[in-house]
């Protein structure tokens, strides 16, 4: 999705004029969100800036969130991130996508698992919030229950704060569109990626926290706190599954995609 996008740095100088213009113009900023895509690629230097420019500017603030890769991250290591958490930076968003090898090198997401685990621990040891984002249906029909109950492994290891299962979508203009156009890559249909957060929750046992799987892409809509909501909602999964009761899934039209 990104190929077709050109990655850059904006001058400090501008960022901190958007700041200091988002103070004078709404007041009581509680919030902060810095974007795009890996934001936490930006310089050290630029990122603690920017940091320091929001706690003086918008002193309000509570947190400051971002997006990072796990390339990012392990840049950083523990001690700088602990920095900018100092200076307010309170949860990053990872989308690892799978804890699976093979889906891994499928999608060409530059990391192995052993790397993106060393990412997710490096935020903990900063005291960082980490919300962490998976893909139903990412490995296709082939892979399906390889990449689903790898994932829900890696879930566990990785101990984010925070954990949510997004469902796959091709996005036109991309190789993995092609490869669905084609027939070469075949997607899970709605019981199938079902079926896979069914597996992916199987394998969680030992993690805590919320587990969602409730974005608009997702068939059955589920915000669970584990583990007091693992064994019940791998209980309705079944179910549903095996009621092949359509009325109990998102319609199409409802997914907002």
């Amino acid at each position: 999705m990104y190929r077709s996008k050109d990655f850059l740095v904006r001058p400090l100088g501008e960022i901190k004029e958007e700041i200091r213009g988002a103070a004078r113009g709404t007041p009581g900023v509680r919030r902060v969100f810095l974007a795009d895509g890996d934001a936490l690629a930006a310089p050290f230097e630029v990122l603690a800036a920017v940091l320091a420019e929001i706690r003086e500017a918008l002193p309000e603030v509570q947190r400051v969130g971002i997006y990072g890769d796990s390339r990012s991250m392990l840049r950083l290591g523990a001690e700088r991130l602990s920095r900018l958490r100092a200076l307010g930076l309170g949860i990053i968003y990872f989308g690892p996508e799978t804890g699976d090898e093979v889906t891994l090198k499928a999608v060409v997401k530059g990391a192995t698992v052993e790397r993106q685990l060393e990412a997710a621990w490096a935020v903990g040891q900063a005291g960082i919030k980490l919300s962490m984002m998976v893909l139903l249906g990412l490995a296709g029909v082939e892979g399906s229950e390889r990449h689903a109950r790898a994932t829900g492994r890696f879930i566990v290891a990785a101990k984010p704060t925070y954990a949510a299962a997004l469902t796959v979508t091709p996005v036109p203009g991309t190789e993995m569109h092609d490869a669905f156009e084609s027939g070469a890559f075949r997607l899970p249909d709605r019981w199938g990626m079902l079926q896979e957060l069914q597996w992916m929750l199987e394998e969680m046992e030992g993690y805590r926290g919320p587990f969602h799987a409730n974005h608009a892409s997702n068939y059955l809509p589920l915000k669970l706190r584990l583990p007091r909501d693992r064994e019940p909602s791998i209980a309705l999964i079944h179910d549903v599954l095996k009621s092949r009761d359509e009325s109990r899934l998102r319609p199409e039209w409802a997914r907002g995609l």
